[in-house]
C-alpha cells in the first residue's frame, strides 16, 4: 500500500520511543517531506526547532525488538532552490594550531547556494563572487535517519549508535535499501537532514541543507538480529560504524561484515578474513559530530564469486 503525501505535523530532534505518526503494513510505501537541519521547510519557513529535525517515527506493524527493519530509500529530491553550508573546515580535521587566515568575513555563519534541481546542479549565491563559475553536481542523499534505539533510550539527532543516526554518509542516496536492528515494538523509523551535495566525512559540519520530498518503503525480516546498519547498492554490501574515536568505528563496521558474510553469503571464517583482507573499501561517513562513522563495503561481484 502507498502512503501518498503524509504530512509531518511536528518533528523530532531525538531518535526514540515517541508516538508513532503512522502505522503502516510490511512492505507499505510513504511519500513525504522533510525540514533542513536549522527546522526550515520547502518554503523556507522555520517549522521546527534546528538540530536535525525528523519526519516520524514509521511503525512497521508486527515487528518486534530481534527483528531486522529494511528501509529502501526510493526517491530523494531537493524541493526548493536555497540551501545552506557552513564556510569553515572543523579544528578536528585540521593539524592541531592551524589557523586559517580568511582574506574576507562572512556577513553571517552560512554560506548560501542556490540549487537547480531541473540542471541538476549548485552553485554559491552569498557571498557574492566565491567560486564564481563552479557548478557542482547534485548528489542528494539523506544525513539523518533511523530507528528506536534499545533500552528506550531517546538519542539526540547529532550523534549516532547501533540505532543509525548522524552518520553523514554519502552512499545513503536514492535506490539504496538500508537494514536496520529493531529495539523497539514497530521499530519507530524516522527520517530528516536531507543534503543536496556533501563530501566525504561532512568536514564543515554540513552538506548543502536542504528540505526533501522522500518516499521510502518500510519492511521486516522477522527474526533477523543484526548489530549496525547494513545496506546494499547494486554494486555493494555496507555496513556503517558509528563511535570516537575512528578506529572504534572501524572495528564495529568490520566485524558486522564479517559476521554478514558468514551468516548470509556461507562464506567460511577463513574466506572471509581472507577475502576482505584484499577486497574490503573503506568510506568515511560523519567525522565531525560526537560519534564519528566509518563504512565497511565489499563488492557484491566480488562476494558472488567466492
Amino acid at each position: 500500500m502507498a502512503h501518498n503525501q503524509f504530512e509531518p505535523r511536528h518533528y523530532y530532534t531525538t531518535i526514540g520511543n515517541h508516538p508513532p505518526v503512522l502505522e503502516v503494513d510490511p512492505g507499505d510505501s510513504v511519500s513525504t517531506t522533510t525540514v533542513d537541519a536549522l527546522g526550515r521547510d520547502a518554503s523556507g519557513n522555520q517549522v521546527a526547532e534546528r538540530g536535525n529535525p525528523q519526519t516520524g517515527p514509521f511503525a512497521v506493524r508486527g515487528a518486534e525488538p530481534g527483528d531486522c527493519l529494511v528501509v529502501r530509500l526510493d526517491m530523494l529530491h531537493p524541493n526548493r532552490t536555497v540551501g545552506y553550508t557552513r564556510g569553515v573546515v572543523a579544528p578536528n580535521v585540521l593539524d592541531p594550531g592551524f589557523v586559517p587566515e580568511f582574506e574576507d568575513e562572512l556577513e553571517e555563519e552560512l554560506v548560501h547556494w542556490s540549487v537547480d534541481t531541473h540542471v541538476g546542479t549548485a552553485r554559491v549565491s552569498k557571498p557574492e563572487g566565491l567560486l564564481a563559475g563552479v557548478n557542482l553536481p547534485l548528489d542528494p542523499m539523506v544525513g539523518c535517519f533511523g530507528v528506536a534505539p534499545p533500552r528506550g533510550q531517546a538519542i539526540s539527532t547529532a550523534t549516532s549508535s547501533t540505532h543509525g543516526g548522524n552518520m553523514d554518509y554519502r552512499g545513503f542516496r536514492q535506490g539504496v535499501t538500508v537494514y536496520f536492528p529493531v529495539s523497539a515494538p514497530g521499530g519507530l523509523f524516522f527520517i530528516g537532514d536531507g543534503h543536496a551535495i556533501q563530501g566525504d566525512g561532512e568536514i564543515v559540519g554540513t552538506g548543502i541543507e536542504i528540505s526533501f520530498d522522500v518516499t521510502f518503503t518500510l519492511d521486516l525480516i522477522k527474526g533477523k538480529t543484526i548489530g549496525w546498519p547494513r545496506a546494499e547498492s547494486s554494486d555493494y554490501l555496507m555496513v556503517a560504524g558509528n563511535a570516537r574515536p575512528l578506529d572504534q568505528a572501524v572495528q564495529h563496521a568490520t566485524t558486522e561484515m564479517v559476521q554478514w558474510l558468514q551468516q548470509d553469503f556461507g562464506l567460511s571464517a577463513r574466506a572471509a578474513h581472507v577475502l576482505l583482507g584484499q577486497s574490503v573499501e573503506y568510506d568515511l561517513g560523519n567525522i565531525f559530530d560526537p560519534a564519528y562513522t566509518m563504512v565497511c563495503k565489499m563488492s557484491k561481484a566480488v562476494v558472488a564469486a567466492a
